[in-house]
């Protein structure tokens, strides 16, 4: 039984991109999903898609995007809120991360959103975690 099915999802990505794989399955969920995508639509990662796995349960297949001489364009991705420390930010204190050039992954009331947009729309949120 996993207690941190987020944690298990990125450790998932940093591993896969370690030995260079091509993609990688990791269980289905919408806030998992939703997270691939934000790092799709942000550049992170290729591809995202949902299917399922030979006993119908939902999978997500990451597709994992590399640089050149397949060089990750993931650097570190790290959990900051874990299941047994949360990590609240208000509006005014959502990080920044490597001066702008990385992010940060922010629940909020209006869903999961990077830090940038955290901050233009003036809210705060759970720091998911961050990316660079």
């Amino acid at each position: 039984m996993q207690t941190d099915p987020v944690a298990d999802m990125l450790t998932r990505i940093r591993n896969a991109q370690a030995i260079a794989e091509a993609s990688v399955d990791v269980p289905g969920s919408k806030f998992k999903k939703a997270i691939a995508d934000i790092l799709v639509r942000e550049g992170y990662l290729k591809s995202v898609e949902e299917t399922t796995n030979t006993e119908g349960k939902p999978i997500i297949r990451i597709g994992l995007k590399y640089g050149p001489k397949r060089k990750p364009l993931i650097n570190s991705i790290v959990r900051v809120s874990r299941p047994g420390r949360r990590a609240y930010s208000k509006a005014t204190a959502v990080p920044v991360i490597r001066g702008g050039l990385g992010l940060a992954i922010v629940s909020t009331s209006q869903g999961l959103m990077v830090d940038r947009d955290a901050r233009r729309k003036n809210m705060g949120g759970e720091v998911i975690c961050e990316v660079w």
